[in-house]
């Protein structure tokens, strides 16, 4: 039998339902009140107020924030003057690094021509000395010839 075709049952299953369980809501225990004789008696302050009614109570002193380091004034003249030497050493430093830069190169360049004239040279050189038979074109011997006025007399 295919499964399409099976008589489909639904299962029933047990179910376990769990309640929590609350706790009970902590109390705290406060800590006994215990007095305590200031080091020092304050002084009792009385305050009479405009409408004749009298407020008696102890002083309270206001906090006093901790002092402040005073720092010293920097003057715009000093800053100035350091920026501008800061400046000046970079200006001098990329100068350094362009003349540098630029001797590389002028060296760079000189050997390029030397490498170019020697290849050239070896081209010609070649040339000049290979044993190939000439072909066609004029030989000219130069140690039997007469120079006069400009001239080649053969």
């Amino acid at each position: 039998m295919y499964p399409e075709q099976a008589p489909h049952v639904p299962v029933q299953r047990a179910v376990e339902v769990h309640q929590p369980t609350p706790y009970p809501p902590a109390v705290p225990v406060a800590a006994p009140v215990v007095p305590v004789q200031p080091g020092t008696v304050p002084a009792v302050a009385s305050v009479v107020l405009p409408d004749g009614r009298v407020v008696t109570g102890y002083a309270v002193n206001p906090a006093q924030p901790e002092p402040v380091a005073a720092k010293p004034a920097v003057s715009r003249t000093a800053v100035n003057i350091a920026l501008g030497g800061a400046g000046f050493l970079a200006v001098c430093g990329g100068l350094v690094l362009l003349t540098s830069f630029i001797a590389a190169l002028t060296a760079f360049i000189t050997q390029l021509i030397i490498l170019a004239a020697v290849i050239f040279g070896g081209w010609i050189a070649v040339q000049l000395f290979s044993t190939r038979g000439h072909q066609g074109g004029t030989t000219v011997n130069i140690r039997k010839a007469v120079i006069k006025r400009n001239h080649f007399h053969g």
